[in-house]
């Protein structure tokens, strides 16, 4: 799961990108209202954490643009406790969930999963598709009860496409939901992990759509 932290405090950028990552989480993040703007535009993201008292532009009006240019991925904005308004204006400008600083690190990561959770459809944070079991809070999978142990990029490119499920994922998409923005993207990468998971958790689990990508059908 890759998320957008927009945060001006450098602190609490920095912690925040600490724990999602230590969480399994792709973090990338910026620190004003244009470069958020610009990097929600052009970037694809899982979740926004988004503070609304930012510098250059403000985050509602970041918000607003994004959601005025069609772009639906979750956003989780972060208010000062005190102010009631900024809530309701932030839900009212398409957010889909707030936190009130300041706030315990745990409780972030586990809106962020839940909101990444029900934008794709999954009520649960366990997604289970024959033998298999993945627990995307515990970051954990199994088959038929047994542990299988993977890779940080093999449970991701495993966790996006559970999340999925039916649904024909592209090698552009996983990339850009695996890595983060800075990072060297070889898309050659994705076929050796896909290659990886099916030794771990059976060849026919990932089906190859040729010339599309790749799908995990549902039971």
């Amino acid at each position: 799961m890759k998320v957008l932290i927009v945060e001006d405090e450098p602190q609490l950028s920095q912690q925040m990108q600490q724990q999602l990552t230590e969480q399994g989480f792709i973090v990338d993040c910026a620190y004003d209202g244009e470069e958020a703007h610009f990097m929600g535009s052009t970037e694809t993201y899982d979740a926004v954490v988004l503070d609304l008292g930012l510098p250059k532009v403000d985050g509602l009006t970041v918000l607003k643009k994004w959601r005025a240019e069609n772009l639906t991925m979750p956003v989780i904005i972060l208010t000062a406790r005190s102010l009631l308004h900024e809530k309701i204006e932030g839900l009212n400008a398409g957010a889909d969930d707030y936190l009130a600083k300041p706030f315990q690190m745990g409780e972030l990561v586990a809106r962020l999963q839940a909101l990444v959770r029900r934008a794709a459809g999954k009520a649960s944070s366990i997604v289970t598709v024959g033998d298999i079991r993945l627990d995307i809070s515990a970051s954990t999978v199994t088959n038929a009860g047994l542990s299988v142990t993977l890779t940080a990029h093999e449970f991701k490119v495993l966790s996006y496409l559970m999340l999925h499920l039916g649904q024909v994922v592209s090698r552009a998409t996983l990339i850009e939901h695996i890595y983060a923005q800075d990072f060297d993207r070889d898309s050659n990468t994705i076929e050796v992990f896909v290659g990886r998971l099916r030794k771990k958790i059976g060849s026919k689990m990932i089906e190859t759509v040729r010339g599309l990508g790749y799908r995990i059908a549902q039971d």
